[in-house]
């Protein structure tokens, strides 16, 4: 039995001796190409020992042998993938001065490279890093400005790359998020009367970002403020864009009454916007758990607006290229001027007032002339301070427009309080007027109680 074991044994042991020089032959084989191959590609072996290290999370020692790689090989054909991976590095780090590189690194392949594949990625990375640092839309929002410029670019230059769905997304969020900081102000503004502020808010936010999910609520408080301002035929325009454009919005009803009490007739809801509502009351939103809510406060990011960003529809593309908000002097009864463009003219027989319509910027060719006599005690002019003579405010409860700042000596506003102190305007049949100076040569200052008496008539809050 003994020797029959053997004889059987000798075969196995010898197959498994040739198995072990087998394996032995092949490692051999293996570490002989690693060995030729990095006598035949140095540059391949920094490279590949870079990667290793990203993955591991060694990324300063990355960034080390992959700028060895750039030095020592300038025309080596892995220069442009060790540019690419530094700034990956540093995107995967993490943190504001290692983003602030990344950003710089990822602008420069692009600079050196804008015919490669990877220049589409580039870009997009360059927005994910401003999307990263975006703040809250009550703080800082330099870093969503920036994240809306890069995504509008990347989306124009390369249309057709894979990653165009994600960007749009990624842009849609953003600007929810820009127009959630004008909204609250504008509805700050709103709801302590203050119009002429609300308005220069509310105005750019409806025209810029029509996806925004209180985009309906802006537009019901443009129409308020305008028919609150009787300047009905603009309200109008603001509660038919509600019917129009957001025909499934719980404002719909009120705007339609608001319509045939003008007058005005009521218009069809668009298909397209009837489509695109249907869509987005469908589609999925990532839900937040009961523990993250009470934790938002504290967290810097925003996520409950981007939760709430719409989900289809095509955002805007185009660069916001105006330097300030509208501004806007809305007169109760009389001319309504938005943009600063247009001025009374004191001495004239008529002033020139630029009214802005909605979804158009307001520009100098869309001016009326509007029949406004200066010593007319009933007509109205612009809401704005006054001067004395030597450029001191007489005191008002209405700040005067940036775009459009008060003329030194213009007249006051209320013609009561002109009667009550004996003065006329400049084109009337009494004393005149003129920077504070009557001609009599004395300084006539209007009393500030008077004044606030004279705008709680023409303002009725």
């Amino acid at each position: 039995m003994t020797a029959l074991a053997l004889l059987w044994a000798l075969p196995a042991s010898a197959q498994h001796q040739s198995k072990k020089t087998k394996k032995a032959e092949k490692q051999s084989k293996k570490e002989a190409a690693q060995d030729s191959g990095s006598v035949a590609a140095p540059d391949k072996v920094l490279y590949d020992r870079a990667m290793k290290d990203i993955k591991k999370g060694r990324h300063e020692v990355a960034r080390l042998t992959l700028q060895t790689l750039i030095n020592t090989y300038p025309d080596s054909e892995y220069l442009a993938k060790a540019k690419l991976a530094i700034a990956d590095s540093y995107f995967k780090e993490g943190g504001s001065a290692n983003w602030t590189q990344a950003i710089a690194a990822y602008k420069d392949f692009i600079v050196f490279f804008p015919f490669l594949p990877e220049a589409p990625y580039a870009q997009m990375q360059v927005a994910m890093t401003h999307y990263r640092q975006m703040e809250k839309p009550d703080r800082d929002r330099s870093e969503a400005l920036a994240a809306e410029a890069e995504f509008q670019t990347y989306l124009q230059k390369y249309p057709n790359d894979p990653l165009v769905p994600r960007a749009e997304q990624r842009l849609r969020e953003v600007q929810e998020i820009l127009a959630e900081g004008e909204y609250r102000v504008g509805y700050f503004y709103y709801v302590r009367g203050d119009r002429r502020a609300a308005a220069g808010r509310l105005i750019p936010l409806a025209k810029r970002y029509p996806l925004y999910s209180k985009s309906d609520k802006a537009l019901w408080m443009l129409g308020d403020i305008f028919e609150k301002s009787e300047k009905k035929e603009i309200a109008s325009l603001y509660y038919a864009r509600i019917v129009k454009e957001y025909p499934l919005s719980p404002l719909v009803s009120d705007a339609k009454q608001k319509l045939v009490s003008f007058g005005v007739p009521v218009p069809q809801p668009d298909p397209k916007a009837l489509a695109w509502m249907q869509a987005e009351a469908k589609a999925e939103r990532p839900h937040s758990s009961f523990i993250s809510k009470p934790l938002a406060l504290v967290k810097s990011r925003p996520e409950k607006e981007v939760t709430s960003a719409a989900r289809n529809g095509e955002p805007n593309l185009q660069p916001d290229t105006e330097t300030s908000a509208a501004a806007d002097i809305l007169t109760p009864g009389g001319e309504s001027r938005i943009g600063g463009g247009g001025s009374a003219n004191p001495t004239g027989n008529q002033a020139v007032v630029e009214i802005a319509t909605p979804g158009k910027p307001a520009s100098s060719g869309s001016t009326e002339n509007t029949s406004a006599p200066a010593g007319d005690a009933n007509s109205s002019t612009p809401i704005s301070d006054t001067t004395n003579g030597s450029g001191a405010e007489t005191g008002s409860d209405v700040a005067p427009t940036p775009s459009a700042p008060p003329s030194a000596g213009s007249p006051a506003s209320d013609p009561k309080s002109q009667a009550e102190s004996g003065q006329t305007s400049a084109n009337g049949n009494g004393a005149s007027t003129v920077n504070g100076d009557n001609k009599n040569g004395k300084n006539q200052k209007e009393s500030s109680s008077k004044k606030k008496k004279g705008l709680r008539k023409i303002i009725p809050w």
